[in-house]
């Protein structure tokens, strides 16, 4: 990978493509899914040129994964069809309408483009943790990290990341990389306990270095620290009747990634400086339409991409947003 030189160029998305094999109140349906897939088809609709680097196979799920990122203007990293069948999470919807997962896949990470193709790498889940692929990813964060912005999702998946104590220093040596940092409280809370405190973690990774680390909490304000402010800002989600809660992380991460490119936050080395000396004030109109797009995608049944239409529509019936 070599020097970053533009910012017109795509947000590569690194990770993982598969099918969610949904099963709720008895019923079974299949979907398209996967974090960094999602990141990709929601940076995508939300107007950005996006493509995805990934691994998935030549059948009939591999198509329609092909199929969805076509519609929704992603661009497939030539290699990611070389899997030898298409990954499958298992993910079972319970009463509240919360998903838990079982997983049947491989990972490995297809050539990627040089950096100088690239304005922006988003890599996270289980991506930078599995074996084989997981090498390849963290060469791909270093080589960005150098020249342009990183952002990473932890989206911890311990069917296949085995214990905390086992990940936690690949994925500290991931958020010391990274530009921004998004995780739930879910996450937080099983890499350092259900005794630590959420916000001795966040003070902990502002120390490793991120310009921006964003917490998730569901249905309760979501945290916000900026390397450049001693302050924290919390963000009160959208007051919107829950469907399921299938693909909201990935959704408030392209929301977020969406709004800090739109800043000039993310993007190149300039907007990586930017981000540094930036303070919550700057970055809480990316906040706003993470928590949107989030918002959104809850209100629905899956995975679900909003467009730039449907967060304007949002934003002029409260413009408080």
């Amino acid at each position: 990978m070599t020097e970053m030189k533009s910012t017109d160029n795509p947000v590569l998305c690194l990770g993982e493509a598969l099918i969610d094999v949904i099963e709720r109140a008895g019923s079974v349906e299949e979907k398209v899914g996967g974090s960094i897939f999602n990141v990709a088809c929601g940076v995508a609709s939300l107007g950005h040129p996006t493509s995805l680097a990934s691994w998935w196979g030549e059948d009939a799920r591999g198509k329609s994964l092909e199929e969805t990122l076509a519609s929704s203007g992603v661009k497939v990293v030539p290699g990611s069809a070389n899997a030898q069948k298409t990954p499958i999470a298992n993910a079972h919807i319970n009463e509240n309408g919360q998903a838990t997962y079982d997983f049947e896949l491989e990972w490995q990470v297809p050539p990627l483009p040089e950096v100088s193709t690239i304005s922006h790498l988003h890599t996270g889940s289980f991506a930078a943790t599995l074996a084989p692929g997981a090498a390849a990813v963290v060469k791909a964060v270093k080589a960005m990290a150098a020249k342009g912005t990183v952002s990473y999702d932890p989206n911890v998946r311990p069917a296949l990341m085995g214990t905390p104590e086992e990940v936690r220093p690949r994925i500290e040596e991931l958020i010391s990389l990274a530009d921004v940092v998004k995780a739930s409280d879910e996450d937080i809370a099983w890499l350092y306990g259900e005794d630590t405190p959420l916000e001795a973690v966040l003070r902990k990774w502002k120390a490793m270095g991120p310009g921006l680390i964003v917490a998730t909490r569901g249905p309760w304000a979501t945290y916000a620290v900026c390397a450049n402010d001693r302050d924290m800002l919390a963000v009160d989600p959208l007051n919107i009747k829950v469907k399921d809660t299938v693909g909201a992380g990935d959704s408030f991460m392209a929301g977020l990634i969406s709004g800090l490119i739109d800043a000039g936050l993310l993007g190149s080395a300039e907007a990586k400086q930017r981000l540094q000396q930036a303070q919550l004030s700057d970055i809480e109109g990316a906040l706003h339409r993470a928590t949107i797009t989030s918002g959104i995608t809850v209100s629905k049944v899956g995975a679900y991409a909003p467009t730039q239409e449907e967060v304007a529509e949002v934003r002029a019936n409260d413009p408080t947003l």
